[in-house]
């Protein structure tokens, strides 16, 4: 884990789930329209800005209207299961049709913390689901300690098309079980932590084209800045270790992520960004 690629800003990335509505504004944190330029001065050509309620979803669709290079994702977070799709589905009608949503999502389990009670959460995921199915937007899915729960919801309803597992954090055998859904695994900065070695596993055991990176900031900053609020401009710092567990050169990385996030979620970045 001390040999890490240094990543470089003559390569491009695409930063495919961040929360830039969340960047805390503590003392010392830089306004959201600073942080998107520091990011493109990085070689990150597309952020994708992920709603986790109405609100933040609306919040987000804002954001991308008014940012070259920023799309956005609508979706009802598990930890918000209980105000239901009622206000979402208008979010998303209001939307389609536009070139800013690109994405349902994120949605999905988590029995970790359980903010919202199981039941609840199932039923809120299976609608967000049938929401892909309708609209043809892809699926960006959260699951924590509900593999299982998880699998069972999208089998029963078939998965999307386009489906992706942000965030990825099991092993060699629940990415398998991903990728047979024909689902995508999105990798955050926990690849780059000292105790994730299930995680390194499952990413060394999948194809670089089932392979997505990610931030997720302003949470899970990569080594070296864990602790500090995590900014786009870091992704580069994944992808470099995702390169490392491949034995790949990183530009191999940045070019098979972005590619695939560009299809994906059928965005056509400017790759002209400054330097």
């Amino acid at each position: 884990m001390d040999e890490r690629p240094d990543p470089t800003i003559g390569d491009r990335w695409v930063d495919n789930h961040c929360h830039l509505g969340m960047t805390p504004r503590r003392s010392g944190s830089p306004p959201v329209d600073e942080i998107v330029a520091e990011a493109r001065r990085h070689g990150v050509v597309a952020m994708v800005t992920v709603g986790t309620d109405a609100a933040t979803s609306e919040a987000c669709l804002e954001r991308a209207s008014r940012t070259e290079g920023v799309w956005a994702t609508a979706g009802v977070h598990p930890h918000e299961a209980t105000d239901g799709t009622v206000e979402l589905r208008r979010v998303v009608e209001d939307a389609l049709g536009g070139d800013d949503l690109v994405a349902i999502g994120e949605c999905g389990l988590d029995y970790h913390y359980d903010h919202s009670p199981r039941g609840t959460q199932r039923s809120v995921f299976a609608e967000q689901v049938e929401m892909a199915h309708d609209t043809g937007l892809p699926l960006v899915i959260h699951t924590r300690d509900a593999w299982d729960d998880t699998f069972a919801v999208l089998d029963d309803l078939t998965t999307p098309p386009r489906t992706v597992f942000h965030c990825f954090t099991g092993g060699p055998r629940e990415a398998e079980a991903c990728r047979e859904r024909g689902a995508l695994l999105s990798i955050s900065g926990i690849v780059t932590f000292p105790g994730a070695q299930d995680l390194r596993d499952a990413v060394a055991a999948t194809p670089l084209s089932s392979l997505m990176v990610e931030t997720d900031s302003p949470y899970l900053a990569p080594v070296p800045h864990r602790g500090q609020a995590n900014r786009p401009a870091w992704v580069a710092l994944v992808g470099a270790e995702v390169a490392r567990v491949h034995g790949v050169d990183l530009r191999a990385v940045a070019s098979a992520t972005t590619a695939t996030a560009c299809v994906f979620y059928g965005i056509e970045p400017d790759v002209m960004v400054s330097e």
